[in-house]
């Protein structure tokens, strides 16, 4: 039997403004969207911990033995900061900064992010649509939109009449809690949007001008997507008109998710999706990251200590293991005082994992192992609460010590029972790995490097140049790119 029959799973649904009991469409299958990231940039920490926790929530489906259809996307179009001015498209505008096409952007920042993902130890989504993959589907929905009265085209572009919605009987406003009659009564016209007929309409379609680069064939002219249809017609494709889970930052939840209830709503005649989950912020040293002040660093930074504001790198492993302790309901706050704890109390879970393999089993068990395994359980029902299920680990790693002293002692099928439990909570559904040997490994790679390094400086010191390329050459065709500098050379591994 499944361990699905036996759980109570609760979680949070920001519609309804409460925990409620998961009770999955079709028995046994879980249908899963989460917002993924518009790849004009570098990931950055505050999307990593979005992804990772639901990751973890992945990884427990998973593990209660549901058939799991987790779809992620990439948005790679029509990312608009207003829709007043298609000037604001952030691919056009990154393109323009880096001389290069909008899909070698995308490229590039797609790969990036792929790359830094793999470093903490994710799980591969079940499908990862890109925008620009489903266009056809986000054309027929708008014609569907238009047809049905609640869409409207205006100078080749395409807007979602919230106030026809509402008039319906529908409740735009619904998922954040706004009231949209107020907000018609309190608002005028904004510069640059005289296309609408409210300013609460959004845009489905956007009418491209002569300079505008991502362009594709409409009904209504050339142009590209507006933002908040593509997950629409990207969850319908894979997860049907109904279905289970719906997640993202909470920055996603007005107006990008608030635009997919309407969508969903208004395309198909139902609730588009049962439960909506929003993960918190990331803050650092007690303030907001931000780049215009500075309080701002990439993951790749932290893992590589090039950064200000630790005092060292960290392992992808501690990262995660950091970001776990707070729910994802929680702000998350980083220091460097809270990264050097997380990697102490990593270090503590993983050799107690370790101490555990050497005991010897009893007679007799003198606690009762099946008690503790369910409070790991009853952690991860109530909301994925992962800072609980870690508090329950070092509760264990307490019983393995007391096991190591002879204080305590287990029979042999509740030593393997403990032993089995403690790897699936903290291996397969927290995701977390022993990179102890990594580390081994990487410092010695950084010894051999760094003692080429040394030979070539000094054939260069000799006048020897061709020993110097050599040695430059073969590194760079193993991946290890040097970097000559004032203060010396250092290298990457690419």
């Amino acid at each position: 039997m499944p361990l699905y029959k036996s759980q109570n799973l609760k979680i949070y649904n920001t519609l309804s403004g409460e925990k409620e009991i998961f009770e999955p469409i079709h028995e046994g299958n879980v249908g899963m969207y989460v917002c993924g990231p518009t790849v004009y940039s570098n990931v950055h920490l505050g999307n990593v911990r979005t992804f990772m926790s639901f990751d973890v929530i992945f990884r427990y489906f998973l593990h209660l033995g549901y058939k799991t259809r987790y779809v992620r996307n990439i948005t790679d179009a029509g990312h608009l900061t207003d829709d007043g001015n298609v000037e604001n498209d952030r691919f056009v505008k990154q393109s323009r900064l880096e001389k290069l096409e909008p899909m070698e952007v995308v490229q590039k920042y797609t790969v990036d992010f792929h790359k830094v993902l793999e470093k903490f130890n994710f799980l591969a989504p079940t499908i990862e649509p890109t925008a620009t993959g489903h266009i056809i589907e986000q054309i027929e929905l708008i014609q569907k939109l238009i047809a049905d009265g609640f869409a409207y085209e205006t100078q080749g572009s395409v807007y979602f009449d919230v106030y026809e919605y509402n008039k319906k009987g529908l409740n735009y406003g619904e998922l954040s809690n706004r009231n949209i009659d107020e907000l018609f009564a309190n608002t005028r016209d904004l510069d640059g949007q005289n296309e609408k007929k409210n300013p609460q309409d959004f845009a489905l379609w956007k009418n491209a001008s002569p300079v505008h680069i991502m362009r594709w064939n409409s009904p209504w002219g050339e142009g590209f997507p507006g933002w908040h249809l593509e997950c629409t017609a990207m969850s319908t494709k894979y997860l049907g008109e109904h279905f289970d889970i719906h997640g993202g930052g909470m920055d996603l939840k007005f107006p990008h998710h608030e635009c997919e209830v309407a969508q969903g709503k208004a395309c198909n005649g139902i609730t588009p999706v049962n439960i909506w989950m929003h993960t918190n912020m990331l803050t650092m040293n007690g303030l907001r990251m931000s780049k215009s002040t500075g309080n701002y660093i990439l993951p790749m930074e932290l893992l590589s200590g090039e950064n200000t504001f630790f005092e060292k790198k960290f392992q992808p492993n501690v990262v995660r293991f950091c970001f776990l302790q707070a729910h994802y309901r929680s702000v998350l706050d980083i220091s460097n005082e809270a990264m050097i704890a997380s990697e102490k109390g990593l270090n503590r879970l993983l050799e107690g994992v370790k101490l555990i393999a050497t005991i010897q089993p009893n007679t007799t068990s003198s606690f009762s192992v099946p008690d503790w395994i369910q409070s790991c359980y009853a952690a991860m029902n109530d909301d994925f609460n992962t800072p609980i299920l870690i508090a329950n680990l070092f509760e264990g790693i307490r019983y393995i010590n007391l096991l190591n002293d002879n204080s305590a002692s287990l029979t042999s099928e509740d030593l393997k029972l403990f032993i089995h439990s403690t790897n699936t909570f903290i291996f397969d559904v927290l995701g977390l790995k022993d990179e102890k040997g990594v580390e081994n490994n990487n410092e010695k790679l950084e010894g051999v490097v760094n003692m080429l390094i040394g030979m070539r400086n000094e054939a260069r010191g000799n006048k020897d140049f061709a020993m110097s390329d050599q040695i430059r050459n073969q590194l760079i065709a193993l991946g290890i790119q040097l970097k000559d500098g004032k203060e010396g050379t250092t290298f990457s591994i690419q």
